[in-house]
């Protein structure tokens, strides 16, 4: 009588577990952030630099980043409205804030209510998280600043920010 039981919690772990791979691997609670995906936000911000995923600042920080385009860190990022208009949906629907996942849950959580920090390397999260690196290595040329995500984070375009995954540029 037991056996049947066993194949039936069998079949269904299987199918659960294919399931959740099939999604990109993104369940609530993960650590990996949305792969959620815009072709206009992957076509527009990738151009530049990695497209960060939305869920590494709240909604209030891409709405202003989004509505300051034109003076987009030194550079004039400007888009037409309606693709600026799609691209801004997609970020506040995916946003830190908005997001089931655990790592923008606690990067939104280090956001003090009243700031909207324009980078991510302005939040509480991402300084505690990076505390241990020395400012020189962030000069290094193959690194260039904390907004170079990918030089340490061998896969943070997949939003896996794993200490696992770092190596740290010479």
């Amino acid at each position: 009588m037991k056996r049947p039981m066993q194949i039936a919690v069998l079949v269904f772990t299987v199918g659960a577990t294919g399931g959740l791979l099939a999604s990109g691997g993104e369940k609530e609670g993960s650590k990996i952030l949305t792969q959620a995906s815009n072709a206009k936000w992957q076509a527009e911000c990738a151009s530049c630099h990695m497209a960060y995923q939305p869920g590494l600042l709240p909604e209030r920080s891409w709405r202003k980043l989004m509505a300051g385009l034109d003076k987009h860190f030194g550079e004039n990022a400007s888009l037409d409205p309606a693709t600026a208009e799609e691209i801004t949906r997609f970020l506040a629907a995916n946003s830190a804030d908005r997001s089931g996942n655990r790592r923008s849950a606690r990067i939104a959580a280090s956001i003090p209510a009243a700031a909207v920090p324009l980078r991510i390397s302005e939040t509480a999260y991402f300084r505690r998280k990076h505390d241990e690196i020395a400012s020189d290595i962030w000069r290094r040329a193959k690194v260039g600043s904390p907004a170079n995500c990918q030089a340490c984070h061998q896969a943070a375009e997949k939003g896996d920010y794993s200490e696992r995954n770092v190596k740290i540029p010479r």
